[in-house]
Formats: C-alpha cells, structure tokens, sequence
C-alpha cells in the first residue's frame, strides 16, 4: 500500500512539527527562515557562505531588514540554525531554495545557483519531502530543470515527493510590507503540492493565492517586475524629453498623481538595480524566443533603463560645462552607491556604470554610502567617504544617486557648489545650483 506522504507531512505542519530547511540565507531565504521560525518552526538554513553561517550560529544578523534581537531570541529557542552541511537535507521534512539568479554578460539567464541547490536535494533526497523553489527564473524551470534532476532519483513526483513555485516578494528596506502581510502565490506540480505549499504558507501569511501551475506562477514574478521596468522606462523616456522641451518631469509626474483613477506614478532615476527589475525581463525575453517570439517592447524598456547612467553623466558634463569646467580633474562626489535607498546591497547599482564613466572621464571621484563602507569599480577599491561640509563644498560637483533617508538635503544644498540630483529630492528647494535630471 502506497504511503499517503501528502497527509503525513500536513499533519506535521498542523502541528508545527514540520522542520523547515532554507537553501540560500540571503535577502531572500534569511527572513523567509526567521518568519517560519517566528512561527514556531524549526528552520535550518544552508548555506556556503561560512560567514554567514558562523553568523547565524552566534545570534547575529547581517541583514538590515532582520534585527539581531530576533535571531538571538529564535536561536536560543532552537528555531533557527545554519549549517553548510547539505547532508542535513534529508533530515527536512520542507525545502526551500532562495538560491540567486543573475544573469551573464550576453543577458542569458544564469541558473547554476538553482540547479547547484537541486544537485544538493537530489543528493540528499528522502520519501515525503516539499521541495519549493522560490528563485525568480524563466517559466519551465522548476518542471523543465529542478523536476528531472529529482526525478532521476528513482522517487515518483507527487506521491514519494512533492515540489511547487512560488515567487518571492522580498523588497529590501521596504518597513511597510513585509512577508508577513505580502500575499504569497503558489503552483504545484498538482492539486497535492499546491494545496500543501498553500497550507504552509498560511502560517506566515494570510493571504495565499494559488495558480494552475508552476509556470503560472513563473511568470507571475516576472510579470510583476516587467511592469515596474516598462512603467520605469516610460517616465526615464519622458524625462529625457521634458529635458529638450524644457519642462520639470517631477513637475508633471506629481500633477498627473493627482488623478484619482487610471494613473500609478513612477518616477524617473539614473536606472535601475537590484536582484530583480534589471533581470527579469532579461530572463522572460530570453525564453519567449524559445517559442519564436520577441518581446520587442519589453526589450526596449530595459535598453531605455540602461541608457540612463550615461545620460546622467551627460549631465553632469554639461553642468560643469557652464562653469567653464571639465569633468577631467573635477572632483566629484557621489552620493550612494546602493541599487536603493536605506539598504546595503549594490548589486547592478546604476551607481556602479555612473563611477565606471567617470573615471574613464578623468574625474578625481569619491563617494559616500551610509550603508556601503567600500565598492570596487574597475579594478579600484573605494571607500566611502565622511559626508561633511568640507567634503561637499571643496566638490565641483555633488551627485544624488541615490535618496538615502540619513542624507540631510538642505544641508548637501547648502554647502555644494553643484548639485545634479538624479532621485527628484531636491525639487522643492529653488537654487541655480541644483540641475534636476
């Protein structure tokens, strides 16, 4: 008689005697981990990153969004641990993989993190296990790659071991929406996985909607961020013409938003970054012409986002330029390096293309992060410089990159001789000084 695993593993859930394992103990997988053990699981986070492991041992966060507190309370309760031993795989009864999936220099996607992760749970694989992929890929991944390698186990899907999609929804720095009030969509590989996901995460969330498949929920995640790179493209192309026409983008941005139905502002920015606007649509578009189909606009939208370091750094020559200066020699301070305000992660910054034009510009750069002590740009390491009204007034031009809440903008207004402010924070305040992007 055929062992009904589905109905063992809802029971230990039921009971919270389900133990939760965590592929991946980043931005994405370490709150996922601290909410379920929040929730009285026992979670285990795996991980290659010794240090991040050592970490977690000790009590300590390394994760703004996670307070240390937190960690310490969940560890002496034995709720959450962290190990780099992926044998200990087979000792969870659900396995989460929020492993990273960037993408290589020709924009094809680069899922070695997920099918590593795999290669690790099909090693380690036991009857009656939930195997969730959370990594935002292309539509197919979880049934096209995860499925078979587990399959080559020998176990059957959906009756020795279950496995479904679900997308995360993690915006770092965000204080307002959390995984905790943030709805979860799932799609298993049946009714069985699906049902059983949803039923898990009810303990974290209470809002989980469940789709037909895992490709539809695939394709939920990128559609979600290829909304927010198109509409962010839309208003980075309206700026650039309201630059020749001669009128004030946030101006009209802010004008529009007063229409109660039909509108959703975006705003204009030297580009985007982050884990996943600059990405996904890259991934999307990479798999549509497996079905020989090109997904022109949303290509284009990304092209546009990529323009706008370079049209940033045009300002900023242009700028200089009126006061009869160059960008070869001037100094020029950058404020954040970050892909957003009030977080520590960098990754595909537009920060980073701007100081890369800069010093291939001649410019004397420096910069300053409150979260980023030190970033390495083409073979260089730079460390963050004090904010402090010698280092602002002795700069030919300050640049805003980026909106940090710590940054006191009457005060970097004040002391700058030049400000090119990227992020619209300084569009209240009337000076010759501050060029607007």
């Amino acid at each position: 008689m055929q062992e009904d695993y589905e109905k063992a593993l809802s029971e230990k859930i039921a009971k919270k005697g389900a133990k939760i394992g965590v592929i991946g103990l980043g931005y994405v997988g370490l709150p996922l981990a601290v909410e379920f053990a929040k929730s009285g699981f026992a979670v285990l986070g795996f991980d290659i990153d010794k240090e991040k492991v050592s970490k977690l041992n000790d009590g300590i966060s390394y994760i703004p969004d996670i307070e240390t507190a937190d960690v310490q309370k969940l560890s002496k309760k034995n709720l959450l641990s962290a190990t780099n031993d992926f044998s200990k795989l087979k000792e969870q009864d659900v396995i989460f993989i929020c492993v990273p999936t960037p993408f290589t220099k020709a924009k094809a996607p680069d899922i070695s993190y997920i099918i590593s992760a795999s290669e690790q749970i099909k090693a380690n694989i036991r009857k009656g296990q939930l195997i969730i992929l959370q990594s935002t890929t292309y539509p197919g991944t979880t049934e096209e790659v995860v499925l078979p390698m587990l399959k080559e186990t020998g176990l059957k899907e959906e009756e020795e071991f279950l496995l479904a999609f679900s997308p995360e929804r993690i915006d770092p720095g965000n204080k307002t929406y959390t995984i905790k009030n943030t709805p979860k969509v799932v799609g298993g590989l049946s009714e069985k996985s699906t049902r059983l996901s949803a039923s898990l995460f009810s303990y974290i969330t209470p809002n989980v909607f469940q789709v037909s498949s895992p490709k539809a929920a695939e394709l939920c995640k990128l559609l979600e961020n290829t909304f927010r790179s198109v509409n962010i493209a839309l208003v980075n192309e309206l700026a650039l013409l309201c630059n020749r026409m001669g009128i004030n983008v946030w101006e009209v941005i802010e004008a529009a938003s007063t229409k109660p139905f039909g509108f959703m502002p975006f705003w204009p920015g030297p580009g985007v970054g982050g884990h996943c606007i600059p990405v996904d649509p890259y991934y999307l578009s990479w798999k549509a012409r497996e079905y020989d189909f090109s997904t022109k606009f949303i290509e284009l939208a990304a092209e546009t986002n990529l323009l706008m370091p370079r049209y940033v750094v045009s300002i900023i020559t242009d700028s200089l330029n009126k006061q009869k200066k160059t960008v070869n020699g001037s100094k020029i301070l950058l404020l954040g390096v970050a892909f957003k305000k009030d977080i520590d992660d960098p990754r595909n910054s537009p920060s980073e293309a701007i100081i890369e034009m800069l010093i291939d510009s001649g410019a004397d750069f420096s910069y300053n992060d409150p979260y980023i002590s030190s970033v390495a740009v083409k073979g260089r390491v730079f460390e963050s410089t004090p904010l402090t009204k010698e280092s602002l007034s002795s700069s030919d031009c300050v640049v805003i990159a980026v909106d940090h809440s710590a940054y006191d903008i009457k005060k970097i207004v004040e002391h700058s001789q030049l400000i090119v402010d990227t992020r619209g924070v300084t569009r209240k305040i009337i000076s010759k000084k501050v060029v607007l992007l």
